[in-house]
């Protein structure tokens, strides 16, 4: 299969070049505050003291307050959703590489990178501090008490970890950040989302012990340079040292004056301009840093409690329960209204349930979006977990109960349900193509649902002019869900004369034999529905066939063992001149 340089600069190149430019920004710091701590002259005093930890621990802290104000951005959601949605990121590839870079800590290559960038950067980082700590105690400055973090030579370095605050909060912020880091893993968020979200939630944790961690001063650079250069020659200092001086010093100084300087030896011209040779006219000052830490993630960190302060006020008011069906296959969908609520089809919601728990909330697709005639939203969730188990039993009156939809003015008492958003998401491009190709594998197509009942109300407003709709399920009850819609959709399509708008393929992978959706009013699915799974190359060539020079909007949310094949054929070239771009989000 030959690669299409073209289809990989479009699918590939915006995330590739913003990689290699943050890698960049990264060796560019580190390198920068190495060199200003190994060749400052203010830090002259300092860098005998520690040696290369002092680089080294000075080099990585600089890192880790690039990628401490990087993490925060991504996860600022409503401000990517309104950057998606205004007319501020006209070019699609910027709005793609948008959806790339907020999940940063499931699905983005971006702050994956930089979440594995800020561990391994923080392992460097303590190391050489525990270096710096040893350093302190043995190499204890008796000349320039200031500079000093000990309070005497040989004294403990555990002291200096674990009794100052710098120390202590460096010690404590690591077992977070290993605690954060271990329960990210995809084994820990499949078997207990529970502990991952939990233990996820301690960044402000660790924020917090980021900023006490800078507040401690044990690091000192000279302010009086001028009148100290590092190295220079103390007449004071020279005398109670029995040091020898050059003879042009005699005649300066006489009183000084301890042994004679041998005759044949050169004294630089001249001796009192050299750097490393003049006189000092008083001792070094030693002033602790201003944290630098503060610059970096005090702006960040105030936009992101701003807008969680935003989204909490908005989400402030509970929605309204109008329906809640219970579905095959474990599946169960929430119908709703609440006043000014506003969202595009391929959004998702946060929803949260105090009865189920106080503080956990989870999100949802929308698979129905309000509009001018209508306020009801949507979502459809598969019941897998405690959460989702909770939030069915509390709202259904019996567990094994099909449905229950009632009047709004003879609904029974649900639970209180808040929701948080809506937020962008890479499928509300979907609509923004010519030609679009959606891939959904089982419950991952509650993105499209949302596009299908945007189309169902009307579909001339929009760009898209033809749409190739795949979904694979697993069992013939799942395609239920959304049987009604599609069969509307088709039916409508086809009383405007217009049946080659929409084509639809259901894939049944796993049967014993021949199998329908049952129902007469699904025989137009039943004559689209294949048993087995999809040849994607064929698809693939076909679609190029069919749209030849035209640029096709990929989308897929499924497994991944489907979004790597999708992804390898976009990019990947064909004979035809068809482009084909990528857009995916995985769920788990």
């Amino acid at each position: 299969m030959a690669l299409s340089w073209r289809s990989w600069l479009a699918n590939e190149g915006s995330k590739h070049l913003f990689l290699f430019f943050w890698l960049s920004l990264n060796v560019w710091f580190f390198w920068k505050t190495f060199l200003l701590y190994y060749q400052g002259l203010q830090y002259y005093y300092l860098h005998q003291m520690l040696g290369l930890g002092l680089c080294v621990s000075r080099a990585s802290a600089s890192v880790l307050n690039l990628n401490c104000c990087l993490v925060l951005l991504p996860m600022c959601r409503v401000l990517l959703a309104f950057l998606r949605g205004s007319q501020k990121v006209a070019s699609r590839k910027t709005r793609r590489l948008l959806d790339k870079s907020k999940t940063f800590h499931v699905t983005c290559g971006v702050t994956i990178c930089i979440f594995s960038d800020l561990l391994f950067v923080l392992v460097l980082h303590v190391a050489a501090h525990l270096v710096n700590a040893l350093n302190f105690s043995e190499n204890y400055n008796e000349d320039f008490l200031a500079i000093n973090a000990a309070n005497y030579r040989g004294e403990d370095p555990r002291k200096l970890l674990f009794a100052t605050v710098p120390g202590l909060t460096g010690v404590i912020m690591v077992l977070v950040l290993f605690l954060m880091c271990t329960a990210s893993t995809y084994a820990i968020r499949v078997s207990n989302y529970d502990i991952f979200w939990y233990t996820h939630n301690l960044f402000f944790v660790f924020y917090m012990l980021l900023m006490l961690h800078v507040s401690g001063g044990v690091l000192k650079y000279q302010t009086n340079l001028e009148e100290h250069p590092p190295g220079c020659f103390n007449p004071n200092r020279t005398l109670r040292q029995n040091m020898t001086v050059p003879k042009a010093f005699e005649e300066l100084f006489p009183d000084y004056t301890t042994e004679p300087f041998p005759e044949d030896l050169a004294v630089p011209e001249p001796f009192v301009q050299n750097s490393f040779m003049r006189i000092c006219s008083e001792e070094p000052k030693f002033q602790s840093h201003f944290p630098e830490t503060w610059f970096w993630i005090s702006g960040p960190l105030c936009l992101y409690c701003v807008e969680r302060l935003y989204r909490y006020i908005r989400s402030n008011k509970s929605v309204t329960i109008t329906s809640v069906i219970s579905h095959p296959s474990n599946v169960l969908e929430v119908r709703m209204v609440k006043d000014d609520f506003k969202a595009r089809p391929g959004q998702y919601v946060i929803l949260h349930c105090p009865r189920v728990s106080a503080l956990e909330s989870h999100p949802f697709t929308l698979t129905m979006c309000p509009t001018d005639t209508k306020a009801t939203f949507g979502v459809h969730l598969k019941v897998v977990g405690d959460w989702t188990e909770r939030f069915r039993d509390l709202l259904l009156l019996h567990s094994s109960q099909d449905t229950e939809i009632l009047p709004i003015f003879q609904q029974r008492r649900y639970p209180k349900l808040y929701v948080d958003g809506p937020f962008g998401s890479p499928f509300e491009e979907s609509l923004n193509y010519e030609v679009s190709l959606c891939v959904a594998g089982g419950i991952g197509v509650t993105p499209f649902a949302s596009v299908l009942n945007t189309l169902l109300d009307g579909w001339k407003c929009y760009k898209l002019r033809r749409l190739y709709f795949i979904w694979v399920c697993r069992d013939i009850e799942s395609f239920r869900w959304f049987a009604d819609l599609l069969c509307m959709l088709h039916n409508k399509l086809w009383q405007e004369n217009r049946p080659d708008y929409i084509n639809i393929q259901l894939y049944l992978s796993q049967t014993d034999g021949i199998q329908k959706i049952i129902g007469e009013k699904y025989q137009a699915l039943n004559s689209r529905l294949l048993i087995g799974r999809p040849r994607w190359k064929l698809l693939f060539d076909e679609i190029a066939k069919c749209n030849r020079r035209k640029t096709i909007g990929v989308f897929c949310c499924g497994p991944n063992k489907i979004s790597k094949i999708l992804h390898k054929l976009s990019n990947s070239s064909n004979s035809y001149g068809t482009r084909f771009e990528y857009n995916k989000e995985s769920f788990s």
